[in-house]
């Protein structure tokens, strides 16, 4: 062969190899903590730490960079060829679809973007993913990010239209348990159950609570569709963007095989079309030391112009800006007081009571009510806690649309509804018709909507119309009906108009279409900044779910309000709702879900099952775990209040506490419960508590107290409890426990039973016989406390009622001792006990 040939067949060569892909390289991608390879085929074959070179990846398997999904059918790319000057990747499936990617190498983080697509036609959905990884121990589905103690493996949208997990109906995933033990050494897995099973929320559906049954921590309930557990080899991360200018079908909701569903029951729904494709959909992913998890999120957030709310300076979702919030009942007028004795700034009115949106009536008839003063209006009372420097808002039923409270629905209903079905009607309709026939059934057999409520209703014109069932042959008719239903006008219609079931919401309202729902955003806005509230709790957020786009639907919602909401003025908004959800996680500063003992107990110092749960959902996706609503006590003791804060700083927790004047002040350790409440703010507020006192924080064996020993110094001490509950007044021998050294004696006495029970008296006898007794009537409910060499009777907000004789100087020695407690006159009624709690303390650590 001449030169010339040679030429020829060298440059012939290097076409094929460029133009082919066959031949390829695979491409390898950097970030500063990750190196990242893509074959010739455009799977990722390999993550692995830059650092230390550990491989994340499982061995043998790949994952595509990105697929097309047509129904629900996956394409998968065959061919990939990088072109670095431009930072693109080009793939070709299988239909002739090629899709232009760009990728950005930043520090943090890879940035796949893509640029165009050819031969779309039937491409319903774009996929990022799923990205297999070795990483399984927090499984954050909610964000879509894996992790273990070395290292993170996540992905986040870098818009509106990119949502997590991949397509299913609805674009959503409910609640279901999955068995995965975090660490199969501490909580081993029985040999009935494996990894990656899963099991049906438990409850019947219409209890909330219930709906969390199973206490192991190897149950872990799955909130999202953005990470999975893959038993096989670890775990995967997913998004997708779809081409939301088609209409769909649905059935919804979507649960995994083998899961029955008790709280929702699904139903099939027509998605109706709204202005969002997958062109230009873009995430990033990264893989990164789990301790720099959260601040790398924070820096793709700043860097790509995600939302980002702060609090006092601080992102809402560094620790760092984790506060209590208060929940306020009943009468108004200690509110701003307490608010500011405790140092606790944001404010939920529960003593209002449930707002649900009313464009016709934005501020309802009803006002802020006080006990010693005229009522206020809401913009009047909001003006007045913003003065004060409270962050204070309504419990709102987001967009629950309700037909008696709400000019979208009636009297003239909008046409921005959110619906289910649609029809015609085949034979025209006057006014007083009962007969409907329509075109075909679609689904309107199904009852209600898929919250299982029974709420069947239509709407044709500007009317409404209740109805239960249709026939099943030709011709299709409604039956049961009930036209101008909810005050709605009858009217006449032609053949051939179209008449729409609505989708119901589980209150026997409606919710708004994405157009509607681009209104209520913005009304929220407006509301908030009138009302001068810079606080607000988003209940009944599935109201998000309604339209059936998934978390675009939240996206597009918390993106309009917050414009909104700046644009009529507004600096500050903290958002509380009834769910974290992907497309809500960057807005929301608490998700204070539940309460009390189900969610944590700070008396008896014991996680509930619905707070294992929310803790391990919450916490898994970089988002505070939470203690709920924790109502304050009348009868809570100053370590039971200390626990409180204690517990919640060392899990990075948040909760609400629940106050009204009347049970405050019934507390007899009041001041001493405020004051405490306001050292550890104020040590919180200043960074104090390191890592490890945090970990010691969490030690559900111990309580503690805190002190101030000076300007920025604290004092922590351990607090240790002996706790008998329920014990009879038999004179049996409980033993005490001190690990401290010897210290004065600390005990109270609360008789429990029945309203009208009571014990003559009592006889409290120590190890070294020591006797005090106390020959008084104590009713059930009521107190005998010994504290400083004391000892009194106290009502059941541990209010002193008398004081008593007592030896004064008592002291608990250091190891095992003995306390008797026993009745002086025989206890008639065996339902009538006594819990008898002996705390002890021990040496205080410096911070």
């Amino acid at each position: 062969m001449n030169a010339g040939g040679l030429r020829r067949m060298t440059v012939l060569l290097s076409l094929l190899f460029h133009t082919s892909g066959l031949c390829a390289q695979s491409t390898t991608l950097q970030t500063k903590y990750a190196v990242v390879t893509i074959d010739n085929k455009g799977y990722i074959s390999s993550v692995r730490n830059k650092k230390n070179g550990r491989e994340y990846h499982p061995k043998g398997l790949t994952s595509a960079l990105m697929s097309l999904c047509t129904g629900k059918q996956y394409l998968l790319p065959e061919q990939a060829k990088y072109t670095p000057q431009q930072h693109e990747m080009l793939l070709r499936y299988p239909n002739g679809s090629e899709a232009r990617i760009k990728i950005d190498q930043r520090p943090e983080y890879l940035k796949l973007q893509l640029l165009s697509l050819t031969k779309r036609e039937g491409v319903d959905n774009i996929v990022w993913g799923p990205y297999k990884t070795t990483i399984s121990t927090l499984i954050g589905d909610v964000i879509g990010v894996v992790r273990n103690k070395e290292f993170a493996f996540g992905l986040l949208g870098l818009d509106d239209n990119t949502t997590s997990g991949p397509p299913t109906e609805g674009d959503l995933s409910f609640m279901y348990y999955f068995i995965h033990s975090p660490d199969p050494v501490k909580y081993p897995l029985p040999a009935h159950l494996k990894e990656g099973q899963t099991f049906s929320i438990g409850g019947d559906g219409v209890n909330d609570v219930a709906f969390y049954s199973q206490p192991e921590e190897y149950f872990r309930m799955n909130y999202g569709n953005g990470a999975k557990l893959e038993p096989a080899y670890g775990a995967t991360i997913c998004m997708h963007a779809r081409n939301r200018r088609k209409e769909q079908m649905v059935r919804f909701p979507d649960y995994p095989e083998g899961v029955e569903g008790k709280a929702n029951s699904a139903r099939y729904q027509l998605v109706t079309a709204t202005d969002a494709d997958y062109i230009g959909s873009a995430v990033a992913l990264y893989a990164c030391p789990d301790s720099l998890g959260l601040n790398t999120i924070e820096k793709i957030v700043l860097a790509e112009g995600l939302p980002h709310p702060t609090i006092d300076g601080k992102w809402i979702k560094d620790p760092a800006a984790y506060r209590p919030d208060i929940a306020w009942y009943g009468p108004h007028d200690s509110l701003a007081a307490y608010s500011g004795q405790l140092k606790i700034q944001g404010v939920q009115d529960e003593g209002w009571g449930e707002y649900y949106p009313n464009p016709a009536n934005r501020w309802k008839t009803r006002q802020i009510s006080f006990a010693g003063q005229p009522a206020m209006s809401i913009p009047a009372f909001g003006t007045l806690m913003k003065q004060q420097g409270i962050r204070y808002g309504l419990h709102t039923l987001c967009e629950f649309l309700q037909p008696d409270d709400n000019s979208d629905v009636a009297p003239v209903p909008s046409d921005s509804l959110a619906i289910m079905q649609r029809t015609v009607i085949t034979k025209d309709l006057s006014p007083n018709d009962t007969i409907i026939t329509v075109a075909d059934t679609a689904y309107f057999h199904e009852f209600g909507g898929w919250e299982g409520n029974h709420t069947n209703v239509l709407k044709i014109g500007k009317e409404l119309i209740e109805y239960d069932g249709i026939t099943r042959t030709p011709p299709y008719t409604f039956l049961h009906v009930k036209r101008g239903f909810h005050h709605t006008a009858r009217g006449s219609y032609k053949a051939g108009t179209t008449i729409v079931k609505l989708q119901p919401n589980c209150y026997r309202g409606f919710a708004p279409d994405m157009r509607l729902q681009d209104v209520y955003a913005d009304y929220y806005g407006k509301w908030l900044t009138e009302g001068g509230m810079d606080y607000i709790d988003f209940d009944g957020l599935e109201s998000c779910m309604y339209q059936g786009h998934g978390q675009y639907s939240f996206k597009r919602f918390f993106r309009g309000l917050f414009d909104s909401y700046y644009r009529h003025g507004g600096k500050y908004l903290r958002v509380m709702g009834s769910a974290v959800q992907e497309g809500n996680w960057h807005y929301m500063s608490v998700c204070n879900v539940g309460g009390g003992d189900h969610m944590f107990s700070p008396v008896k110092n014991k996680w509930g099952i619905e707070g294992k749960d929310m803790r391990y959902v919450f916490e898994s996706s970089y988002f505070p775990a939470t203690f709920g609503i924790q109502n304050y006590q009348a009868d809570w003791g100053l370590y039971d209040a200390e626990n409180l804060e204690a517990k919640s700083i060392g899990w990075n927790a948040t909760y609400m506490l629940g106050l009204s004047q009347q049970t405050v002040e019934a507390s007899g350790e009041k001041a001493a419960i405020f004051n405490a409440f306001r050292l550890w703010e104020e040590a919180r507020a200043a960074n104090k508590f390191t890592t490890a006192l945090k970990e010691k924080l969490k030690d559900l064996d111990y309580k503690f107290h805190l002190e101030k020993a000076g300007a920025n110094v604290f004092l922590l001490y351990p607090v240790k409890e002996n706790r008998f509950s329920e014990q009879a007044f038999a004179g049996a021998t409980l033993p005490l426990q001190n690990e401290f050294k010897e210290q004065p004696l600390v005990f109270s006495i609360k008789v429990t039973g029945p309203k009208d029970a009571a014990v003559q008296g009592l006889k409290v006898r120590l190890t070294d016989n020591t006797e005090l007794t106390i020959d008084k009537r104590i009713n059930a409910g009521q107190y005998i406390i010994y504290k400083n060499g004391q000892l009194w009777l106290a009502d059941n907000g541990r209010r002193l009622l008398e004081q008593l004789p007592a030896k004064g100087g008592l002291h608990i020695g250091k190891g095992q001792s003995n306390i008797t407690v026993a009745a002086i006159h025989p206890v008639q009624d065996d339902k009538v006990r006594f819990e008898l709690v002996v705390p002890v303390i021990g040496a205080p650590i410096k911070f």
